[in-house]
């Protein structure tokens, strides 16, 4: 009674521990996905989850079984016994062990089950498996085959045989303990029926080993390193597919010996023939062969040998990575810039990216953070159209950081402070008087002196909104502060999991181990609960079958609503002859855009690319989830951008694949590289930028994403590679290349000129020695017809101090260098002439020599957001009056005059 006792106390607590906290969790989790409209997806993979384990489960624990009692039961002439005490009779062995049988077939079943059910989506992906419409050179078999079926096909396979080697083991342990099993001194044999049970059994893996080898083993050849590419090399197609024949016609050969040995009633000796011939088989021929065959004829002919194969492993890397679908454009390389050049391509002029990311994050950080409990994690790109033109800007959302509250109590992280508050946006290249970027949108409530308006500045969803939320309590959420009073707020949005009856509000307090949630007097059946509102948490979660881009990025829609922009990826490892990145993905397409409302959390994916396969594929799993890309809003459309991490990866590998010769390939006659400067911080995404420019031979300037090339081992530049952004042209690439025998200027050359200049040295060394910290900004490159110029944009940052200041900007053009205090005034400098402003109206820095006329960008302002720009001026003024800092007085006094005659001159 006792032990009884025990056993349901330990089925009590095990349900306690991981049955219950584990049901409440998918119970929690399907409220969530039935919230944002994605429960297929959780139904699908729970149900598919559930039949594979439950089928495998169960013919293994039918087939585990079956061979253990057969192999214990019967009657044998010498089984094992063993003698507890004289005083008792001996038991035999087997026949008591027969009885755990049942509970090592229901473990060992349990343990198949498992595996089969993490394989869910390859059986699906093999049932719903999409045609690639390519075949691959050495089988003529689609590509869809090998991503889709392959793989399940290798899991099955590999289960069968599994399962049969563990019930061959448990077989010929069970008719060793019957005494079935003959060992030294005595002859060594198997005894009936053990000989034809366990020849069964080695028949069977024998054949499972064959289809193995035919089935998979032959097909991953086309996935070999064995050469110097990726797919099947000469070696292979001579070498070890014939070998992989032989060694598969061994195995067959081996049963036909296990079965013959069987009926002459020498087993024994017939299976360890068949084992060492087969091992003597893949030693010699499979192993011995393939390598004298790579040493001593390929390797010393490797180019002819390997040109076939080289040529299928080019197209192969071209198409898997969409590199096949680059246009190519040669320049001239002799194009001379004029003044007339760059006032015709003014659009690029004026939307030259000044600020860097670091130093404007710092910038955002001192200035808009506000309080101490909201952050600016990232800086985004993006364009829009500003006051009628066509303007590039960064932009940051201000997120709350529950970490940073004063308190760290559960009012405070889960009822009070619950969003983020709006974004921070300005130009790229605008500077105020006092080296600070000017900013379009600003300030708590967010405010606009242009006509990019938010109306909806909460961010429930973000980047940094890893705690759950109630809304709709009796707590009053905190909105923005406002002088001494904090404004609070009321959620109105869908967005969140109704909390609802006691019983599931309970579930919640034990999915986030918070009693509070149960106890509070706030939260109400009527509240809702906000969760997994990281945004990439979300995402993922939502879509698990999708790998996401690491930089999402805020978008203001045209209502002034925020919403989040995020790059879904289909990739696979499965893509025969193709190129692998590190952990060994071997294709990719941005097939799929998700939205997510920073207000509601509202999840929508679009179908960018619906030629992609593996797309289709996943749409006939998970009907409904995708709509096409036709039904994303125009406003939301117009800010696609070409995904960083894509743009990454295909820039790389086109520096070597651009060589589609296998002469040129092999050789590396040809290779490209990312540019060096020198730096520590050189990266292969280190001079990738986002640029509006207008294109060589296009009318009309648009939002690229450029990446320079330098030839390997070299610094002048080879060519650039650009991705386009917007309307229909978006997601064509194309590179334009500079002749092989003119000399382009690469960026360590051109930073080599800039710290040889001894006028640009002398000033940079003084603003040094006077306690000012010098931040040298990124070196960019910028297209301007066929040619191309280098802005260094050079930040003055206070000893101490914590805010950048754009001081000045370093132009290049050939062989010429200049330091001003615009990209106008340097453009002027190199070129001659006048350079169109940013703005309109300009302001001129007093006591400034003639050719350095500091220009500032004055955007046209409303008379409200002046005078409340001027408010700010003097209350810095004031404080800086009472420190008494009055070099800091004297700026803001400075700064106040030119806001008061800007009001002045806008009337």
């Amino acid at each position: 009674m006792r032990r009884f006792r025990a056993v349901w106390i330990i089925v009590l607590l095990f349900l306690l521990f991981t049955g219950i906290p584990g049901a409440v969790g998918y119970y929690t989790d399907w409220l969530w996905f039935r919230e944002v409209g994605f429960q297929s997806v959780f139904a699908t993979e729970l149900l598919a989850k559930i039949g594979l384990f439950v089928v495998a489960a169960l013919v293994a624990y039918f087939f585990i079984t079956f061979n253990g009692k057969y192999a214990a039961s019967g009657v044998s002439k010498a089984p094992v016994l063993w003698r507890v005490s004289p005083e008792l009779p001996p038991v035999d062995v087997a026949h008591n062990l027969a009885k755990i049988v049942t509970p090592i077939g229901i473990v060992l079943a349990l343990f198949f089950g498992t595996i089969a059910a993490s394989s869910w989506m390859e059986i699906l992906q093999m049932l719903n498996h999409a045609a690639f419409h390519v075949s691959d050179p050495v089988f003529g078999r689609d590509i869809g085959w090998y991503v889709f079926v392959l793989p399940a096909l290798s899991t099955i396979i590999g289960l069968a045989r599994g399962l049969v080697i563990i019930s061959l083991i448990l077989s010929l342990f069970m008719h060793l303990l019957r005494g079935r099993v003959t060992l030294p001194p005595q002859r060594v044999g198997l005894q009936s029926p053990a000989d034809h049970h366990i020849a069964a059994l080695l028949v069977g893996f024998l054949l499972l080993t064959a289809i193995q080898i035919w089935l998979v083993r032959l097909p991953e050849l086309l996935y070999s390193t064995t050469g110097p590419l990726v797919g099947a090399s000469y070696t292979d197609l001579h070498a070890n597919y014939p070998a992989l024949h032989i060694i598969a016609f061994t195995a067959l050969i081996g049963a036909v010996l296990v079965i013959y040995g069987m009926l002459r009633q020498k087993i024994v000796w017939f299976t360890f023939l068949s084992f060492i011939g087969y091992v003597a088989v893949s030693i010699v021929v499979g192993g011995l062969f393939p390598w004298a065959m790579q040493r001593f004829i390929v390797a010393p002919t490797e180019l002819t040998r390997e040109a076939p194969q080289l040529k299928s492993h080019i197209v192969a890397t071209r198409a898997a990575w969409g590199l096949d679908k680059v246009e190519m454009r040669d320049l001239t390389g002799d194009a001379k810039l004029t003044i007339d050049d760059i006032r015709a391509n003014s659009a690029t002029v004026q939307n030259v990216r000044l600020w860097d990311r670091d130093p404007l994050l710092q910038t955002f950080g001192q200035l808009q953070e506000i309080r101490t409990y909201y952050d600016f994690k990232s800086i985004d790109d993006d364009r829009y159209m500003v006051n009628g033109r066509y303007r590039q800007v960064l932009l940051s959302p201000r997120e709350l950081n529950s970490e940073s509250l004063p308190q760290l109590t559960f009012i405070n992280q889960h009822l009070t402070f619950t969003h983020g508050m709006g974004l921070t946006l300005g130009p790229v290249n605008e500077v105020t008087s006092e080296g600070l970027p000017v900013l379009f949108i600003k300030d708590l409530p967010p405010v606009s002196n242009v006509s990019l308006k938010v109306t909806r500045p909460q961010i429930y969803f973000g980047e940094l909104t890893k705690e759950y939320v109630f809304v709709n309590t009796h707590q009053a959420e905190f909105d923005y502060p406002s002088g001494e009073q904090n404004v609070t707020a009321h959620y109105t949005g869908t967005g969140g999991v109704r909390v609802g009856s006691f019983l599931r509000r309970a579930m919640f307090a034990i999915r986030f181990g918070a009693l509070n949630v149960l106890l509070s007097g706030d939260i109400t059946s009527d509240s809702r609960v906000l969760y997994n509102r990281e945004i990439e948490e979300r995402v993922k979660m939502a879509l698990p079958f999708l790998s996401f881009d690491e930089d999402p990025y805020m978008i203001v829609a045209g209502n002034g609503e925020l919403k989040w922009m995020l790059d879904g990826y289909t990739t696979t490892d499965r893509y025969p002859y193709s190129q692998r990145l590190t952990d060994g993905t071997s294709y990719m397409r941005n097939s799929v855009k998700v939205i997510i409302d920073a207000y509601t959390g509202s999840i929508d994916a679009y179908i960018l690319d619906p030629s992609d396969p593996i797309v289709e594929t996943y749409s006939k799993i998970f009907p409904g989830i995708f709509k096409p890309i036709s039904a994303m809003p125009a406003d939301v459309r117009a800010h696609m951008r070409y995904p960083t991490d894509l743009f990454a990866i295909q820039s790389t590998l086109f520096a070597t694949y651009h060589m589609d010769a296998p002469e040129s390939f092999y050789h590396r006659e040809d290779q490209w590289q990312t540019p060096a400067t020198g730096d520590q911080a050189d990266t292969e995404q280190r001079f990738m930028r986002h640029i509006v420019m207008k294109l060589p031979e296009e009318k009309n300037a648009e939002y690229i994403f450029m990446a320079p090339f330098t030839p390997k081992g070299k610094d002048n530049l080879a060519s650039w590679m650009i991705a386009r952004n917007d309307g229909a042209n978006y997601g064509k690439l194309s590179v334009y290349r500079f002749p092989k025998q003119s000399l382009v200027y690469g960026p360590r050359q051109i930073k080599s000129r800039i710290n040889q200049d001894t006028d640009i040295s002398r000033e940079l060394t003084l603003w040094d020695q006077r306690g000012s910290e010098v931040i040298r900004g990124e070196l960019l490159v910028i297209p301007i017809e066929e040619a191309l110029i280098y802005v260094q944009p050079i930040y003055l940052r206070a000893q101490g101090g914590k805010i950048p200041e754009l001081k000045r900007v370093v132009v290049a053009y050939q062989n010429q260098v200049v330091m001003a205090e615009t990209l106008e005034a340097g453009l002027a400098r190199l070129f001659g002439g006048n350079v169109p402003q940013t703005a309109d109206s300009v302001v001129t820095v007093a006591g400034a020599k003639p050719d350095t006329t500091k220009r500032l960008v004055v955007p046209a302002i409303s008379p409200s957001s002046a005078i409340s720009e001027a408010q700010d001026h003097y209350d810095r003024a004031m404080e800086a009056q009472r420190a008494g800092d009055w070099a800091a007085y004297g700026r803001e006094i400075k700064a106040l005059g030119e806001v008061l005659s800007r009001l002045r001159n806008s009337r």
